[in-house]
């Protein structure tokens, strides 16, 4: 099919129409934009069951999956009739009306745009305020295995079941997995982060050597237990979500026992859909009950009389109360310290951190990294995988990314200074600000 075609599709809840059908969203595969409108319409019942009436930022691919992508959270003007909007107000003060699915032709006409994946809030249209969903991101550090990340879920689901939840995995389409539970709305965005941050806890307390709630990379090992992805505002992957992997994965619903054995690469657009239709959708139950929170919140409340109060927010969000200093422990300041400041007027680093560059692309500052190496292979030769931190530090609409070393391995007299950054990419760009 040409690119500048254009399919009509008559699907459950009204006609769409596809623009630019053959258009190559997945070169290696290869798979075009028509490929990934049928694969959604295959799974529908079950993609459909993770977004349905739930408020949807929509993260947009206009160029495919090896392109750039941007958020969008405010929905397009003219939308056809299947479509409806909920109105969102955001931690920063914004508001915008956000796109709703709930029908299999808003869910063609969302993936028309360049969705390749879907990204619903955990609340329904219906109530705003008080999630129906608490999720556990497992995100594997660098040089995590596999085999470590099933094995962290596992620890999850027993969590889970001991505070009166059922827990639904599924592979995230990228490197770790999510496990969701349905519980009753009746607690704030705060609670349900509280609730999660105590199972981060929990888990991190029953398996210290492979997984992690700290918050700050320089901490974390293993795979760490994304806590502030039930914070207000964020949004996770659903099932049957294609990831802009080369590969199109698919974040999977697996059952308990199929965990342990299971593969990311085995669940892509071609092979997910004869499994749906052969098995049907594996988180159809998951609606069957919502679970209260209870049993998770009296453990936030042994966790609070043993010293554990609140987490590190992520950085948009206003300081909250009970918050420890939001501030990297290789920037804090020592017990006892008293020495005047640095000439930068920045704390003294208590981790021997270097900023290499910043980038609006991963690429970009990936090639930054390697110039680095190549000017100081001494030193590169010494880093360990976990020492070579990349963060994807996400802006109004975009996100940028920046590459941090930490030369804790490299002797002190051998240690490169910090240097010019390579790229120096400015965040403000993206606003339409400039450098002061």
């Amino acid at each position: 099919m040409a690119r500048d075609e254009v399919a009509v599709l008559a699907v459950e809840g009204g006609e769409v129409t596809i623009s630019n059908p053959g258009k190559v969203f997945f070169p290696a595969v290869p798979l075009t934009k028509i490929d990934l409108v049928q694969y959604y319409l295959a799974v529908a019942d079950g993609a459909l069951r993770g977004i349905r009436d739930r408020p949807m930022a929509m993260k947009r691919f206009p160029h495919g999956a090896d392109g750039a992508f941007f958020f969008q959270k405010r929905a397009p003007d003219n939308l056809p009739d299947f479509v409806r909007t909920a109105h969102l107000a955001f931690p920063s003060g914004r508001t915008a009306d956000e796109v709703v699915v709930s029908n299999a032709a808003a869910l063609a006409w969302v993936v028309n745009l360049g969705c390749i994946d879907l990204n619903p809030h955990p609340v329904r249209d219906m109530d705003l305020e008080h999630p129906d969903e608490l999720r556990i991101d497992l995100d594997p550090q660098p040089g995590v295995s596999w085999d470590d990340v099933r094995r962290v879920a596992l620890v999850v689901g027993d969590v889970f079941t001991d505070h009166g939840l059922t827990g639904w995995p599924k592979t995230s389409g990228s490197r770790g997995i999510h496990v969701y539970a349905r519980i009753e709305p009746r607690w704030g965005f705060s609670d349900v982060r509280r609730a999660a941050l105590a199972v981060a806890r929990e888990v991190e307390r029953r398996a210290p050597t492979i997984a992690t709630s700290k918050w700050w990379k320089e901490e974390r090992h293993g795979v760490f237990l994304d806590y502030n992805q039930n914070a207000k505002d964020r949004t996770v992957a659903s099932a049957y979500s294609v990831r802009p992997v080369p590969d199109a994965r698919v974040a999977a619903p697996l059952t308990w026992a199929e965990l342990p054995d299971a593969e990311l690469a085995d669940f892509t657009v071609l092979t997910v859909p004869p499994r749906f239709a052969t098995h049907g959708d594996l988180g159809a139950g998951i609606d069957e009950v919502s679970h209260s929170l209870e049993g998770l919140l009296e453990l936030v409340e042994r966790h609070a009389a043993e010293g554990l109060g609140d987490a590190p927010w992520p950085p948009h969000y206003a300081k909250q109360a009970g918050e420890p200093p939001r501030v990297q422990p290789s920037k804090q300041r020592m017990v006892g310290e008293t020495s005047a400041p640095s000439p930068t007027g920045r704390r003294r680093s208590s981790q021997p951190l270097v900023v290499v560059g910043q980038a609006a692309t991963r690429p970009e500052v990936e090639a930054g990294l390697e110039r680095w190496r190549q000017r100081h292979p001494a030193a590169a030769a010494l880093l360990a995988v976990d020492d070579i931190l990349f963060d994807a530090m996400r802006g109004r609409s975009t996100v940028w990314w920046r590459v941090r070393l930490n030369l804790r391995h490299v002797p002190s007299n051998e240690r490169p200074m910090q240097e010019p950054l390579d790229p120096d990419y400015d965040p403000a760009v993206m606003w339409g600000g400039s450098r002061p």
